[in-house]
């Protein structure tokens, strides 16, 4: 085969042809349980038939029209995102990235009608928010900047989970606008912070008139036992952002705004093209109904704590695993060496699965894997990693 797209990805030797539920199956015909839902977005699984059939009826009636004009799904979703969520304003985007931008636009705007000339964003070591040229100077990873310099200005970087270095930053630093932070790393290895960082960062941005930007888009959309992550706290965000799990594999992404960022945004200061449009709004809505009505984050939450458990208990005391760390259905399996090659050893056993950081195995199941399916993805992981560990020892 013609080998004619650019070489942006290692991809893994296989071909996917066909899903169901939280299985997927090859051009070869072979079934693989699906782990990681295409990197948290599939969460009602494959070919979910409440979001095809919403697919589907809107490509026959009605695509795209432009943002020139009043967008009815855009309308009634916004309305769902704002009811769940609690927060006030949504500017629609294509992926997470352009939900970043925005928020990282309104943070600047902030700024400026402070009479900040050049504000400056708090964002953490290990982050990730995207590939394009603002998230990837916001992304705490070097190997996501390295050859893209110069990057974008007017950001400063601190260690994740330490509010004592926020305060540090916010006595040396006098033209901090925003924070910006994921509630859990997920690119980072699914670090999980302390308890009270979240309600500190929010109390320090309030204190400071800052806005406190979430990055939700790996932990939205009921993937945390919540149908958002900072539901675990009794705080509202000024900014949060969304992708991923919104649209099942549709491409949405939204940034949300409530608080001080409320009205930031006016015409012409912001748009896409694209964003908000009739197709991909129709799987956003028929999302946000699956996941409500039968409150899919608690069934997650279920999920999550057999999960957990059954991995503790096979893989508890083993040489080589250092630790256990989740938030829901946001699993990581911090291992004390690197371990990238127990993907394609997955591969070859009919289970998807996926390395970050190195040496962290990532899990991100569909929310509606059954105890079965739980039981036989930790039947089948635990024993590749213990083989795993006991071949490198």
């Amino acid at each position: 085969m013609k080998n004619v797209l650019m070489d942006t990805y290692k991809r893994l030797p296989v071909t996917f042809t066909k899903g169901e539920g939280v299985y997927l199956y090859d051009d070869q015909g072979n079934t693989y349980l699906d782990a990681i839902s295409g990197i948290a977005v599939c969460g009602l699984g494959h070919a979910h038939p409440g979001v095809t059939r919403a697919i589907c009826e809107q490509a026959g009636t009605l695509v795209h029209t432009s943002n020139l004009y009043g967008v009815h799904n855009q309308q009634l979703l916004g309305e769902r995102l704002t009811d769940l969520s609690g927060m006030e304003r949504v500017f629609f985007a294509n992926s997470g990235a352009e939900a970043n931008e925005a928020a990282i636009k309104l943070a600047r705007l902030h700024g400026h009608k402070q009479g900040i000339d050049a504000p400056v964003i708090i964002v953490m070591e290990n982050s990730f928010h995207g590939r394009t040229m603002a998230t990837l100077s916001a992304t705490g990873n070097r190997k996501v900047q390295a050859g893209f310099e110069p990057l974008v200005q007017g950001f400063a970087r601190v260690p994740y989970g330490d509010l004592e270095a926020l305060e540090t930053a916010a006595s040396n630093l006098k033209n901090i606008v925003a924070v910006l932070v994921e509630p859990v790393q997920g690119e980072g290895g699914v670090n999980i912070p302390p308890a009270d960082y979240l309600p500190g960062i929010h109390k320090l941005c309030d204190q400071y008139n800052w806005l406190m930007m979430l990055d939700e888009i790996q932990t939205g959309m009921g993937r945390t036992g919540k149908p958002f992550a900072f539901q675990h706290h009794e705080l509202l965000p000024d900014v949060m952002t969304l992708a991923k799990a919104l649209g099942n594999g549709m491409p949405i992404g939204a940034c949300l705004a409530s608080g001080k960022a409320t009205n930031l945004f006016s015409p012409g200061n912001h748009g896409s093209t694209f964003g908000g449009n009739p197709l991909a709004c129709a799987a956003g809505l028929a999302v946000i109904e699956e996941i409500t009505r039968n409150k899919l984050w608690e069934q997650a939450a279920c999920a999550a704590e057999a999960l957990s458990r059954g991995l503790a208990q096979k893989l508890g005391g083993v040489e080589g695993v250092r630790e256990i760390r989740a938030l829901g259905l946001m699993l990581g399996i911090q291992l004390d060496r690197p371990c990238a090659d127990l993907v394609g050893m997955a591969l070859d056993k009919g289970l998807l699965i996926n390395v970050t950081a190195d040496s962290v195995v990532r899990l991100l199941p569909p929310l509606i894997i059954s105890s079965e399916q739980i039981q036989q993805l930790v039947e089948d992981l635990s024993m590749l990693i213990i083989a795993f560990l006991e071949s490198a020892s």
